[in-house]
């Protein structure tokens, strides 16, 4: 009897156990599709803002600023960037007009649409070689909410015949597409031209006030697809993702065979009213499911769903669960003679058992009491044990989300700042392109001018021209550097001497209405900084005080030793200290801990970039300093620069440049085949080499630069630009002449340092390079003597 009355309370335990097992799994089934859908939403959700992201940024290029009217070779460009910004990716980046296409990169490159859109087939241009014809512009309207696009129109009072923004084509310009401050997501529809189905992000350009062009780009369901199967769930799991309107988009199981496809009646009435849920409803294969569903910020929706019957695990349990319990009660009606007999001297260990089962249900600390009854007391203890060993799990488990939410916040700072540099690389590198070529327009026509007879009479804006070409060149020397494309030079230089000679220009940045003020200490190290990084960092410093103080007060500029309280956050040893203080308004505190981000900026549109204080940063980092801040509202503010000593190594005065000389001329009657694609900047180095008495055959491009030399042109040196547009760049132009001709003599310019030292077999100039420096190099080349 007392067995029976010891298995009683057991069997009922493990009823009570079983139930509560029943009713977790079926929790945590929920719970699991719920944390998948979310999961799955936000990765949907990033892969779209990735190709927003890149409508956005190329429909912000400058190439576009001069729309309507856009040059042939700015719409070559605009369409090698934007194939640089989709590789690795699926789909394609389209440009169109209100009546053609610009560009499209589904096509192979230097290839133009067959015929405009909405427009006959003869009536077809060709953007690489025609002038860009008048865009009538965009005629503005609101558009609607990605998160309403399944249940609303896209455009309010829309007038007949225009498009919805949300429909799954190009919006035409001419249709009147809507003044969006960012890029819209498309619904899953076909291709006008190849009839695929695709979904797409229309980013429309605006320029002056009115919106000329759209800039889209292709989501193909293949994408998504990809991204369901690398989720690698169970077999018996659906999972869907379904754009804005509710149509499918890519399916598991089934694949894009789905795609086009709309879910069950009640299960669209639900999305429509609900942002996420959970539902039971019956899938395309005829199967009940249970499901969840969550819509995205995009406006896509992602459905996680399982089957109903699962078994006692899942949300079927319940029919496994019936035949335990009906035995279970068979057992308690059987065993409950045995316990009325015993009742009264295990009723005080029973209700004992039950508070402790209920403090550990509860999850409060368990204590077990001593009953009296062996049997109980060990029950008791091994409680105390579950409790103290789920208590432990609990700490540890909270402990290790916790670390994961911090790696998880950690990644995403990272992934941010990644996609904000490759932006920022991208634009920088561009923009430093083409102005190096404009450099070299202005310095080679300089030189030709000073050939000429009149040359002394104009000798003072000659110099002058000069000079702002030098500045120039340095400063896309630092845009290169910080699109990472540019390396610094850093050398060791007396702070006193330095500073001394940048007092000039920081005064000429300051204006005449500020008065600077420089304290040095007798005492000052030397450091080893590039010496133009250091420059530009203490001009960006004085524009933002100039601007601070309207451009009048006083700015002082003090240098010494760092004190040993500024230096605790770095490494080891002696640092400078360089402090640039205004008495401007100040900065705000919330402001404050964010202007060394890159990008970041109190100034109006096109009053500053956002990236003068992050330069400053990233030039201290890079020396093995930091810059500091601190600002009091209403009484100014004051910039550090901490830059380590270089008490041990001797402090370099920098040499003075001395002019560069001309090499004699030994390339009278040379034939000389010029590659360039910036027409004003080759007509300039044709002319520039006729000077020299060279005999000058130019070409825009690789293939035409072939074509030249394959039609029996004579040629006896090549001077190439590397970066250009078509087949194939400088690099491999040059070797496709080697092979063909091998010791043609060849020099190669470029303004990227990785290009100035790829090829080590040709020589390369630095652009924009002097005439004296293009003609020695060409002498060198032929091996001829230079004389220098």
């Amino acid at each position: 009897m007392l067995v029976l009355s010891v298995m009683l309370p057991g069997i009922i335990a493990a009823l009570w156990v079983s139930w509560q097992t029943w009713s977790d799994e079926q929790e945590a089934t929920v719970r699991h599709m719920r944390d998948s859908t979310r999961a799955l939403s936000m990765v949907v959700d990033k892969e779209l803002a990735r190709r927003a992201g890149i409508a956005r940024v190329l429909s912000l290029s400058q190439m576009l600023d001069s729309a309507p009217q856009i040059a042939p070779e700015d719409l070559a460009m605009l369409e090698l960037q934007s194939r640089r910004a989709m590789q690795g990716l699926s789909g394609w980046v389209e440009l169109t007009a209100p009546d053609r296409t610009l560009f499209s990169t589904r096509l192979a490159a230097g290839r133009a649409p067959e015929a405009p859109l909405n427009a006959p087939a003869t009536a077809a241009q060709n953007t690489q070689n025609a002038p860009a014809a008048p865009i009538t512009p965009l005629t503005p309207v609101s558009p609607t909410p990605p998160s309403t696009a399944a249940s609303a129109p896209a455009v309010a009072a829309r007038p007949p015949g225009l498009p919805n923004i949300a429909a799954s084509r190009p919006v035409l310009a001419r249709e009147a597409v809507p003044l969006l401050e960012q890029a819209v997501i498309g619904d899953l529809g076909p291709d006008p031209a190849t009839g695929q189905l695709r979904a797409q992000i229309v980013q429309p350009i605006e320029r002056g006030g009115q919106v000329w062009l759209n800039m889209s780009i292709t989501v193909l369901p293949q994408e998504l697809q990809q991204i369901i199967d690398g989720q690698r769930l169970p077999a018996d799991w659906t999972a869907t993702i379904m754009d804005g309107h509710g149509t499918i988009v890519a399916r598991h199981p089934g694949g894009i065979s789905y795609a086009g496809r709309l879910p069950s009646d009640d299960l669209r009435r639900l999305m429509a009213t609900r942002d996420e849920a959970r539902f039971e409803s019956v899938n395309l294969d005829g199967q009940p499911v249970v499901g969840y569903f969550s819509k995205s910020p995009q406006g896509w929706t992602v459905v996680t769903a399982v089957p109903r019957d699962l078994g006692l695990g899942g949300l079927g349990g319940r029919t496994a669960l019936q035949p335990i319990a009906i035995g279970a009660l068979l057992l308690v009606l059987v065993g409950m003679f045995g316990a009325l007999w015993i009742s009264r001297r295990i009723s005080g260990p029973i209700h004992a058992l039950n508070e402790i089962a209920n403090d550990l249900r509860a999850g409060e600390p368990v204590r077990a009491p001593r009953t009296g009854m062996l049997e109980c007391d060990e029950v008791a203890l091994a409680l105390e044990d579950a409790s103290a060993a789920i208590r432990q799990g609990r700490s540890e488990l909270e402990e290790r989300v916790n670390e994961a939410i911090d790696r998880t916040r950690e990644a995403e700072q990272l992934s941010s700042r990644a996609q904000r540099i490759a932006a920022l690389g991208r634009l920088t590198g561009g923009v430093a392109h083409d102005f190096n070529n404009l450099l070299g327009v202005i310095s080679n026509s300089a030189h030709l001018i000073q050939r000429s007879p009149h040359a002394e009479s104009l000798a003072m804006p000659l110099g002058a021209i000069m000079r702002s070409v030098d500045v120039g060149s340095r400063l896309t020397q630092h845009l290169l550097r910080v699109a990472g494309r540019q390396s610094v030079h850093p050398q060791v230089i007396d702070l006193r001497s330095t500073l001394g000679e940048m007092n000039e220009l920081l005064a000429t940045v300051l204006g005449k209405r500020m008065q600077l003020t420089t304290t040095m200490a007798p005492d000052l190290p030397s450091v080893r900084v590039d010496p133009s990084e250091l420059e530009l960092a203490l001009i960006n410093i004085a524009l933002n005080a100039r601007d601070a103080t309207s451009g009048m007060g006083e700015i002082t500029l003090e240098a010494g030793r760092a004190a040993p309280g500024d230096t605790q956050d770095l490494a080891p040893g002696e640092y400078v200290a360089i402090s640039v203080t205004d008495r401007g308004p100040g900065i705000p505190d919330d402001i404050l801990s964010r202007v060394f981000e890159p990008f970041f900026t109190t100034k109006q549109v096109g009053k500053g970039t956002g990236l003068g204080l992050s330069q400053v940063m990233g030039f201290c980092v890079q020396a093995g300093g930091t810059a500091r801040i601190a600002s009091q509202p209403g009484a100014g503010t004051t910039v550090t620069l901490l830059l380590p000593s270089q008490t041990s190594a001797p402090a370099r005065e920098r040499p003075a440049q001395p002019r560069e000389a001309a090499p004699p001329n030994q390339l009278a009657g040379t034939r000389v085949l010029l590659v360039e694609d910036n027409e004003e900047l080759n007509r300039v180095t044709a002319s520039l080499l006729r000077s020299f008495s060279c005999q000058v055959l130019s070409a825009k491009d690789a293939d035409e630069a072939l074509q030249l030399f394959g039609s029996g042109a004579a040629v006896d040196v090549v001077l190439s630009d590397v970066v250009m547009p078509g087949s194939m760049d400088g690099q491999a132009l040059a070797r496709e002449l080697r092979r063909r001709r091998a010791g043609l003599p060849i020099v190669l310019i470029s303004g990227f340092s990785e290009a100035l030292t790829a090829e080590s077999s040709f020589i390369v100039l630095r652009k924009p390079a002097s005439p004296a420096q293009i003609l020695q190099a060409l002498q060198r080349a032929m091996g001829l003597p230079t004389g220098m």
